[in-house]
């Protein structure tokens, strides 16, 4: 039997015999209650409220703006409708780098305030100061290399990372130091396969990659990039399994046909 269908909740303990029995982790994105239930419902390990809500929910072009308040109600609003899935939380832009107190205590928001199980901080060695305050007071902590979204203007592009050696030995050696620290995992976003696969068969806690190769233990998309909601976004890492947005709009369309040409309400529907 498989170990996530052998649980009635996911844990960073179920996760960790995944990797271990070799059974891939499937994570996605939710911001609200109705999509959290959906994709919960549908067998996924764990749910990301990521603070990519800043792009696809809020329209901004960084994950930058998204606040810590706004976090919290995005994910207060996922952890109503998930009944398995890890719920694990972005801390946002500005509430925990350089900075461990803050750290601990945006967390403790996260936690107190969502109902979240966990949260998540992009960065190695220099943040290992505000994951190690944080983990003190029993939250979990999910790691981030890679490609780090918030890191943008330090980095002045999108392009995948850790293509040179030097700066591929300093993310082993900083997914070593998250896994020492106390990390339960860590998301890869944006590396090339091979250094992915090194980086997964060098630490012994789950690695979750986005764009990082099928080396790696679990994977992670964004849900509305999956499903066709969005439509700009087209990387060579995303597999579209659907287009809603096509959809959705050919629905809307036909609403908006019936209710010009007094088709919508019928006789049926109306009291």
């Amino acid at each position: 039997m498989s170990v996530h269908k052998n649980v009635k909740r996911i844990t960073t303990h179920v996760l960790q015999e995944m990797k271990l029995k070799g059974e891939k982790i499937a994570m996605l994105t939710a911001y609200d209650y109705s999509m959290a239930k959906i994709i919960d419902g549908a067998g996924v390990d764990v749910i990301l409220v990521g603070d990519s809500a800043s792009n696809v929910m809020a329209g901004h072009e960084t994950t930058l703006p998204i606040t810590l308040d706004q976090m919290i109600y995005h994910a207060a609003s996922v952890v109503r409708g998930v009944s398995k899935a890890l719920v694990v939380v972005d801390l946002p832009f500005g509430s925990y780098q350089g900075n461990s107190k803050e750290a601990l205590n945006s967390s403790i928001r996260i936690m107190k305030e969502s109902g979240a199980h966990t949260v998540k901080l992009e960065g190695g060695k220099e943040i290992l100061e505000s994951i190690h305050r944080i983990l003190s007071a029993g939250i979990p902590v999910m790691g981030h290399l890679g490609l780090t979204p918030q890191s943008i203007y330090k980095f002045g592009t999108y392009t995948v990372r850790a293509k040179e050696e030097e700066e591929a030995e300093r993310l082993i050696e900083d997914a070593k130091a998250l896994e020492e620290v106390g990390c339960y995992a860590i998301v890869l976003e944006k590396i090339p396969a091979k250094l992915a696969k090194k980086v997964a068969e060098t630490v012994k806690i789950p690695v979750i990659g986005i764009g990082a190769g099928s080396g790696v233990d679990g994977q992670v998309l964004v849900s509305h990039d999956l499903l066709g909601i969005t439509q700009e976004f087209n990387p060579r890492f995303l597999r579209r399994y659907h287009n809603l947005a096509d959809e959705m709009h050919g629905a809307i369309s036909t609403y908006v046909e019936d209710v010009r040409s007094k088709d919508f309400p019928n006789d049926r529907e109306q009291y």
